[in-house]
């Protein structure tokens, strides 16, 4: 009678199954984080003007004073520079008010907007909603109010000093009403009128100095005043 023999087979220890477990779920997680990090740089790479850019102040105005063609030609300008740095998809609107004339009523620049949220080309956000923007707590400032190109404006203290963008505008954002005209003849006039102005970088001169949108009134409309008072017929866009 032969004897039979089990040839058991040796169990590795219940610890050493645990670990290789762990480290198997270890090497798992880092490899989805990095997935997903890698991810995430491809797509913040893969950002255009157009998906991060919803405002900006105008490199250059359309050269002829607050003469813009009215807001139709404001709008223009402003599409016209987005497009340019690759702003393809949205629609651009000049940051400007119009006094009622012509049987037409008045027009607030905080009408024409659209509803926010706005971020500058670097993807800053500069306010969140209407309220946000016209109130004390916005990001609006030298630092944050870039140029299409993501460039800064000069402000008071540069050379040449740009700082008095045109608005037309109250603190609020409704059109200013001042005494004769505060909107250049309502953004067709290169001569005589005035244009009421913000500053940029929230400094200067005026009865709001650290207005970005309505700080004081131009000294005329043609380029060369609004140059003279501090400024060079620049204006905001927003994208609705």
């Amino acid at each position: 009678m032969f004897e039979r023999i089990t040839a058991r087979r040796a169990r590795p220890p219940v610890h050493s199954i645990a670990g290789t477990k762990m480290k198997l779920s270890y090497l798992f997680l880092t490899f989805v984080s990095i997935s997903l990090l890698s991810s995430m740089e491809l797509k913040a790479q893969e950002y255009t003007a157009d998906e991060l850019m919803s405002f900006f102040i105008t490199s250059a105005g359309p050269g002829n004073g607050a003469d813009l063609s009215g807001l139709e030609g404001a709008d223009q300008h402003c599409q016209m520079l987005a497009e340019a740095v690759g702003s393809k998809d949205r629609k651009w609107r000049a940051y400007l008010s119009t006094h009622a004339a012509d049987d037409h009523e008045a027009i607030n620049a905080r009408d024409r907007i659209g509803e926010g949220p706005w971020y500058n080309s670097k993807g800053v956000l500069v306010a969140e909603n209407v309220e946000h923007l016209h109130s004390d707590e916005s990001n609006l400032n030298k630092e944050a109010s870039l140029n299409e190109k993501g460039e800064p404006v000069n402000g008071r203290g540069d050379s040449p000093n740009m700082h008095d963008v045109l608005t037309g505008s109250n603190l609020d954002g409704t059109v200013f009403t001042g005494d004769g005209d505060t909107a250049c003849g309502n953004w067709t006039s290169h001569g005589d009128g005035s244009a009421r102005v913000g500053h940029h970088d929230r400094q200067g001169g005026g009865q709001n100095p650290t207005s970005w949108n309505s700080a004081h009134g131009s000294r005329g409309c043609s380029q060369e005043n609004l140059e003279g008072t501090g400024g060079n017929g620049l204006y905001y866009c927003f994208a609705k």
